[in-house]
């Protein structure tokens, strides 16, 4: 047999060739490694011999010098360095204001009012210093002797007098029994104007007429709330209510309210609408707010219509309810009384509202679910218009005007106007709420929807890992600056937390509709103001992209002032932005006093949004 020669053989047989090729390569590398290690071993050698010589990087010439040659440039170019410039290490911290501060509200400062027309009380309306008028940035102080507030529930029946410590309302209202002061409490026994036999019996005879247990009423407004002791006993029905009152003779209603993990704003209905969207009330509530309901042709009630939901409820007592037998008590004439509510009746009857109830000294109207027979009753009779060509979702410093809100149309009679009825309570929380389902919300639909809560769910629960949302000795009142569809609050429902869920004016979609078909709560604001609240009123604040918002519009200082002066001193916030966002306030937040960390997100170290986690309570 004949061999073939070696050449031939890798001809033949390329796998030989191919394993030959890589051999000699692992030789030569082997080499290379071998000769590199004595080369440095030799250098190392030398360098250790010589002390006056070490390795170094060069060092680029001073830039007033001439160098031969051009350094270097080793910073980072990235575009959002340019944008946002790093602060400096060290800024100096922020000072408290003076004492007379300590129960500032800029937006409803009473020195300020003075300035303003007395007329309908516009001057209880929001009126915010401009940017010329504001005090030097300064905190605001808590009150001396200030205490951790009492833990809800316990908190619902008194609250620590020196935190709120005004005495007038307890001495103006002592044979009401609204508050009174046990030793270093204020404490709210559930009396009222119109309650003489306590709230709880109030709340009991309402819902006889009006069915508070069935989870059809969800959402309520109480104006005029007092001490928000009728919002209180509400929760028992798992009711929620916004109790507004405006800042006056009785000083700190709303504060008490707060104070007690009561949801309250300050508000008066006087020029502007309220700052809430239309359709948005199951039930509104008046008890003795004295508001003349029929005068300014009709106004007041006007808007208390636009922002009762189809079918809502509209519960007066007091004066002129039940005046024939209550005129002396409130020293006024039977016929006075009768002719107010004689008023009242004929335009809750333009507006199309049936009366369903009158029943002692609480009286009960309800409005259509959709207006198919009103606008043919309008064009009969000398009623109010509708409103034309005007966004009924528009109530930021927007004025009231003498005409009706219009449901959105319907095809048949019985249809239940904007996208048909509310589920109840509790289904509705997480049910595709009707302003979605009816498109009426730009971009949002049904998949989006029920999206946005996984991805909130999934959030609040990676928030678990810092915050403890469920100690009640630490959190009840919780705002949410830059609300969405509501999917934080949603989240928060299984907690013993209430949040003030708010749409800022600024965003390129108005969700608060959805919001309150959800049976949520919340408010319309701009951040680059002061919100209508006092200091030191809520627990924690979720700011999601609100910086990111306002970065062209206001300084960052201005808003983490503001949640300063509304944050109780212990409290806690979790900053949601851009990591270049969260670096710079951060900066600007420890200038605050606050102990701040930043943390990733849920979705883990390589993604650009981070979180600023703040803890007051750690010092």
């Amino acid at each position: 047999m004949v061999w073939p020669s070696l050449s031939s053989s890798f001809l033949l047989n390329p796998s030989r060739k191919m394993l030959a090729f890589s051999s000699l390569t692992s030789l030569l590398c082997l080499l290379s490694y071998l000769i590199g290690i004595n080369i440095f071993s030799l250098s190392s050698l030398l360098s250790a011999s010589s002390p006056s010589s070490h390795l170094q990087c060069p060092i680029p010439p001073p830039s007033n010098s001439s160098p031969s040659s051009p350094s270097l440039a080793f910073l980072p170019r990235h575009t959002a360095s340019t944008l946002i410039p790093l602060p400096p290490e060290r800024l100096p911290a922020i000072p408290f204001c003076s004492g007379n501060f300590t129960h500032y509200c800029p937006c409803h400062d009473p020195t300020r009012e003075r300035l303003f027309p007395t007329a309908h009380f516009s001057q209880r309306e929001r009126h915010c210093p401009s940017a010329v008028d504001r005090p030097s940035p300064c905190r605001v102080p808590r009150p001396s002797g200030y205490r951790a507030p009492i833990p809800w529930p316990e908190s619902r029946r008194g609250v620590w007098f020196a935190n709120v410590p005004f005495k007038r309302l307890s001495a103006y209202k002592a044979d009401q029994n609204w508050v009174r002061i046990e030793g270093k409490k204020l404490v709210f026994p559930g009396g009222g104007t119109s309650f003489p036999h306590g709230v709880e019996s109030y709340v009991r005879h309402i819902s006889k007429l009006v069915p508070l247990k069935t989870g059809e009423v969800r959402t309520v407004l109480d104006i005029g709330c007092g001490v928000a002791s009728f919002g209180n006993h509400l929760l028992d029905y798992n009711v929620l209510t916004m109790s507004v009152a405006p800042r006056d003779v009785h000083e700190a209603q709303v504060q008490f309210a707060l104070e007690r993990g009561l949801p309250a704003m300050l508000g008066v209905l006087s020029i502007f609408r309220l700052p809430y969207p239309s359709r948005s009330f199951d039930m509104a509530h008046c008890a003795r707010c004295l508001i003349k309901w029929a005068s300014r042709e009709g106004l007041y009630l006007l808007e208390i219509d636009r922002i009762l939901r189809p079918g809502g409820y509209w519960v007066l007592s007091g004066p002129p309810i039940n005046g024939k037998n209550m005129y002396k008590g409130w020293e006024r004439t039977p016929e006075d009384l009768d002719a107010e509510q004689n008023g009242i009746e004929d335009l809750a009857k333009r507006l199309c509202w049936k009366k369903i109830a009158e029943n002692g000294p609480v009286a009960v109207w309800r409005k259509p679910t959709n207006h198919i027979h009103c606008a043919t009753k309008l064009n009969k009779v000398k009623s109010p218009k509708f409103c034309k060509v005007r966004d009924p979702d528009a109530a930021w410093y927007d004025e009231m005007q003498s005409c009706i809100t219009p449901l959105p149309k319907v095809e048949q009679v019985r249809d239940t106007a904007g996208g048909g009825m509310i589920a109840k309570w509790p289904k509705r929380l997480n049910a595709v709420p009707p302003r979605i389902k009816s498109w009426t919300v730009e971009g949002v639909t049904a998949e989006t929807f029920n999206h946005d809560n996984l991805i909130w769910s999934q959030r609040v629960s990676n928030y678990g890992f810092y915050i403890k949302f469920g100690l009640a000795s630490k959190y009840r009142n919780i705002m949410d600056m830059n609300a969405g569809l509501g999917g934080f609050a949603s989240a928060l429902a299984k907690y013993p937390v209430w949040v003030m869920n708010v749409v800022p004016v600024n965003s390129s979609i108005n969700t608060l509709g959805v919001i309150y078909e959800r049976g949520l709560i919340g408010t319309y604001m701009n951040w680059c103001e002061a919100f209508s609240t006092y200091p030191r009123t809520y627990d924690l604040i979720h700011a999601h992209g609100i910086f990111s918002m306002y970065m062209d519009k206001c300084d960052f200082a201005t808003i983490l002032l503001e949640m300063d002066r509304i944050l109780r001193p212990e409290g806690t916030v979790i900053l949601r932005d851009h990591v270049d966002i969260i670096v710079k306030a951060k900066s600007k937040a420890e200038r605050l006093g606050w102990q701040c960390r930043i943390v990733h997100s849920e979705k883990g170290p390589f993604d650009e949004e981070k979180l600023l986690i703040v803890d007051n309570s750690i010092s």
